[in-house]
């Protein structure tokens, strides 16, 4: 490839974080833990912060927390990676899925309403709504007020998929502070990596316990090596993941400030390009904290020629997302049909990812613009590049 999907920025002093783990006896759940969940819960703005092996377990151990249970149902968006849904899936209840906005992409508030509304005739006295699973997806904070609100008026429990929105603001106030709890992903394309790896930021100190609890075979604070109070997991993040995370962190501003100059220079490239819609901040949104740069053909059939195209001239770019409740598993066990939710499918046909990382460079935004824009061209039949924007 000329141009990779993505790449982590790693400089001298992670690598040295990571090799001073190394010449130490302990590789799992020491010093280096404890330092990058204080650090995260300092940077975020919670009381607490719990390592855990990846953003997906970390959704897990939510779920738990909020007391999700075979029967319950949690509301969430079709509009996401499958672990958002999953983790309603490993506690056995089921996920609901409301449409989402057609220009944030985000969960639309008024559907979370109408789905809550649905749900409370039908469910009668096996399961209830336990809680509400909003993902601020490509780092832009879902909308949150109107949901919180809505949980609030019904005791019911918000957990904040926050894995790709490290760093983002909602109204002034930090992703990762305005549900109950909320989860941030660590995968090497993230706007930190600890290679895999994830926290689980929170006020509830009852809720910490328990994730210190769940993530460590479910052994409790006072219970010995072998003795486990309740039924656990292994999520433990490890000391060379969390060095690493830690060491990270404390460039956090300069990893984001890249990422967003690179998005500026696609930004600039891509605005005026006939049949592009380039993202856009929504209302609410203070800060974006940008995960993929990710653009939506005005033509659904344009996209996967295009992406065939790109991958031709040495330049990858990925359909983000496919929705997930027309994902096999998904229609296989509750039936889900093209059409359920018209808003997502609409996105899900239309959104390409580019090449998206932080330290990329201006040469490589330009080569990548100039190729997506000779080659939606070329699908279109044009017959000539189309406009490029402003270089």
């Amino acid at each position: 490839m000329r141009v990779p999907m993505s790449e982590p920025d790693i400089t001298a002093a992670e690598r040295a974080a990571v090799d001073e783990v190394l010449s130490t006896p302990t590789l799992s759940i020491g010093p280096q833990l404890a330092q990058f969940e204080r650090r995260m819960a300092d940077r975020v703005g919670t009381r607490h912060a719990a390592g855990v092996s990846s953003g997906t377990a970390g959704l897990h151990l939510a779920m738990i927390a909020a007391g999700v249970e075979p029967d319950d149902v949690v509301i969430t968006t079709p509009f996401s990676f499958v672990a958002s849904a999953n983790c309603v899936l490993y506690q056995g209840a089921r996920p609901v899925f409301a449409d989402i906005d057609p220009v944030t992409l985000t969960i639309d508030p008024e559907r979370v309403a109408e789905a809550f509304d649905a749900l409370v005739g039908r469910l009668g006295r096996r399961g209830r709504v336990r809680a509400i699973l909003p993902v601020h997806v490509f780092g832009q904070p879902a909308d949150m007020d109107p949901i919180c609100g809505l949980a609030r008026a019904h005791d019911i429990a918000v957990v904040e998929d926050a894995c790709e929105a490290l760093g983002a603001e909602y109204k002034g106030r930090a992703v990762g502070t305005l549900g109950d709890a909320a989860v941030f992903g660590f995968y090497p394309n993230k706007q930190l990596t600890t290679g895999e790896g994830g926290m689980i930021a929170t006020d509830h100190a009852d809720w910490d316990a328990l994730f210190r609890s769940l993530r460590n075979q479910g052994r409790d604070v006072f219970d010995g090596w072998l003795m486990h109070s309740r039924l656990g997991y292994n999520y433990r993040l490890d000391e060379m993941s969390a060095a690493l995370g830690a060491a990270q962190l404390t460039r956090l501003d300069e990893l984001l400030a890249r990422r967003a100059r690179v998005a500026g220079w696609y930004t600039e490239r891509l605005a005026d390009v006939d049949g592009i819609t380039v993202p856009s901040r929504a209302p609410w949104t203070t800060r974006t904290s940008w995960f993929v740069y990710v653009v939506r053909l005005v033509d659904a059939e344009h996209r996967d020629p295009v992406i065939r195209a790109l991958a031709a001239r040495g330049v990858p770019a990925r359909p983000y997302f496919p929705t997930i409740h027309l994902q096999p598993v998904y229609r296989s066990r509750f039936g889900f049909q093209p059409g359920d939710f018209p808003v997502a499918e609409a996105a899900a046909a239309t959104c390409l990812a580019l090449p998206f990382f932080g330290t990329m460079t201006e040469t490589q935004v330009d080569e990548v613009c100039e190729l997506l824009s000779d080659t939606l061209a070329e699908v279109r039949g044009d017959g000539l590049p189309a406009a490029r924007g402003v270089a």
